[in-house]
């Protein structure tokens, strides 16, 4: 079976760990290159670390972690800690990883993996925010064109925010990462909020997880049950919206998606909606569409597709 190249790009967070415990019981499907880690959720120094004490949960220390950008472009960093905690991995048990961190910069070896290998073969997936991306298309213009595509979790548009009244958390943190990838001219796919908040979990849905046999499936169920105690509260709903495993669902099977080739601008300036996304969902503007943005999913088959691939963990 041919193996899909993919650099992932994180910044953990629960529901990134959810998404990369995903990832990587999906290893017949996904060649992942390495994983790239950027400040978001909370700081680099702790996403570099929660990534690789996923990899270890997973058995996975052969996967090679870096650490990226520490602040947004030119943001100051906001973080949430409020829903992951300070050690952005509230309620998960924590250990000092063995594995190491590279000595490389992970906007380094996202430049120097898409020179490597051959152009048009390897995905990024990004599901924070876009600094490392923004960063490396910046300092390698290049690279553009050997991209075979964007898959990034962030945005918002008919849901509203999530951070401000209209921006979703990774856009806001870093809008003009996001306004620049968009227009990089790259094959980019979007995975808002407007799909994101049809992918709740339930009771039925972490059942599944917590049944399997193994250590990871338990472990995801206990994760999602820490993200859920915020979001429940927030939206008044049964479950949470599982954001970044949305990204891997569509890398594994983009049948179960659904949405539309638009235009989309990032507000990068003003104080009240910095970091929303302005989609032109009616070809309002005549502007050319730059992503594919998803708007609909099959949450129950997405949701069985991650227990499949969780239950091949250790």
């Amino acid at each position: 079976m041919h193996k899909l190249p993919v650099i992932f790009d994180t910044d953990p967070g629960l529901d990134d760990a959810i998404a990369l415990l995903f990832l990587l019981g999906a290893r017949d499907e996904i060649d992942l290159l390495g994983i790239t880690c950027v400040a978001g959720n909370v700081g680099i120094e702790a996403v570099s670390r929660n990534a690789r004490m996923v990899c270890e949960w997973a058995g996975r220390s052969d996967i090679k972690v870096y650490a990226g950008a520490e602040r947004p472009l030119i943001r100051h960093l906001v973080t949430a800690e409020r829903v992951h905690g300070k050690t952005g991995m509230e309620g998960a048990p924590m250990h000092e990883p063995a594995m190491p961190l590279q000595e490389a910069h992970a906007v380094d070896f996202i430049i120097d993996t898409l020179r490597r290998e051959p152009a048009g073969t390897v995905t990024l997936c990004p599901v924070g925010p876009l600094t490392n991306i923004a960063l490396a298309l910046l300092k390698a213009p290049d690279i553009a064109a050997r991209i075979k595509q964007i898959v990034l979790m962030g945005g918002a548009y008919f849901e509203g925010g999530n951070v401000t009244p209209s921006a979703e958390f990774n856009f806001y943190v870093d809008p003009h990462s996001a306004q620049q990838v968009l227009h990089a001219g790259i094959p980019l796919v979007m995975l808002p909020l407007d799909v994101t908040h049809k992918a709740c979990t339930s009771a039925s849905r972490v059942a599944a997880l917590s049944s399997l046999s193994n250590y990871c499936g338990p472990l995801a169920a206990s994760l999602l049950t820490s993200f859920e105690r915020h979001d429940v509260q927030k939206y008044g709903q049964m479950g949470a919206p599982l954001h970044d495993p949305c990204a891997i669902a569509w890398l594994l099977a983009p049948g179960l998606f659904s949405g539309r080739e638009v235009n989309i601008e990032v507000e990068t300036d003003s104080p009240l909606t910095q970091g929303h996304c302005a989609v032109d969902w009616w070809g309002t503007t005549g502007r050319s569409s730059n992503a594919l943005y998803l708007t609909e999913v099959d949450a129950d088959a997405m949701f069985g597709r991650m227990a499949q691939a969780i239950a091949k963990l250790p």
